[in-house]
């Protein structure tokens, strides 16, 4: 860590190893016991505060990427780059929960200028569980995009296989088409879909010798990403360690937005585990 480095929550128990940041709520770290890291970061670069990280499960709210008309900014919304509070922080002998929150009175955009209560819950053990719940406190429905943007670390991304998509309709953001995914996906080069499913994904990594497998609650779609040989090594954060993730993220984007009325609540949640093959 450096001096300007976010708040760390370290999470350790019989079951598993983790960490979440003040800055963001960002989950950068979960193992089960006995696993190699789940989570994806750079080896060498630190995490400072300020500059949002390509690592963990960073939390893109109140738009996806640029927004649905591609007019907003910064990228996947303020508050992955600003500090949360620690709501509760609670251990017990196999993992921990950390609990962080959020709200229009900490911090807000002239993009979307709407009263919020965010609140992230990270449940770790030989699972994780991360959700995302957004409140409406005001008087008029919001429209909101997000998603839980997991790096998800593989041993070389061009090996790995992706199940669970199959018959699945998609958004292709390299080549601009729809289309329909035929069996298991194999990532070869730039990948940046997002497709129109709630199913279960697997992610299966002959290299390290496990799958890892996605389940979610209150998310439309199922986002893909990885910069390829082309732009990876051009991302600060990421560079020569390109083929050492997937993203496999739990969204509401593009159509599928979330409309969040006056007293109501959302949640978005992310299952994560492991498996070995």
């Amino acid at each position: 860590m450096t001096d300007d480095a976010p708040t760390s929550h370290p999470v350790s128990g019989a079951d598993c190893a983790g960490e979440v940041l003040d800055e963001g709520a960002l989950v950068l770290r979960w193992h089960p016991v006995g696993s190699e890291p789940v989570l994806f970061s750079h080896p060498t670069l630190p995490v400072r505060s300020g500059t949002p990280p390509h690592a963990g499960i960073p939390v893109c709210w109140p738009w996806f990427g640029a927004g649905r008309h591609g007019d907003k900014a910064p990228s996947h919304g303020w508050v992955r780059s600003t500090r949360w509070h620690l709501l509760e922080e609670v251990a017990d002998a196999r993992g921990g929960t950390v609990r962080m929150g959020l709200s229009s009175r900490d911090s807000g955009s002239l993009q979307w200028p709407h009263p919020y209560r965010l609140e992230l819950v990270a449940r770790m053990g030989r699972e994780l569980e991360v959700s995302l719940s957004t409140t409406n406190p005001g008087r008029e429905p919001v429209v909101v995009e997000e998603a839980l943007h997991a790096y998800l670390a593989v041993g070389d991304v061009r090996q790995v296989s992706i199940g669970g998509l199959d018959g699945a309709r998609f958004h292709d953001k390299v080549t601009g088409r729809d289309e329909t995914q035929r069996g298991d996906l194999v990532l070869d080069g730039e990948t940046d879909r997002v497709y129109r499913s709630d199913a279960a994904v697997t992610v299966t990594d002959p290299v390290l010798g496990r799958r890892l497998r996605v389940e979610t609650e209150g998310a439309a779609d199922r986002v893909v990403w990885n910069p390829g040989p082309d732009k990876g090594p051009g991302i600060p954060d990421i560079g020569d360690e390109w083929p050492r993730f997937v993203c496999v993220e739990a969204a509401n984007a593009l159509a599928d937005v979330v409309t969040v009325g006056p007293g109501e609540t959302h949640t978005l949640t992310y299952r994560l585990s492991v498996e070995d093959l």
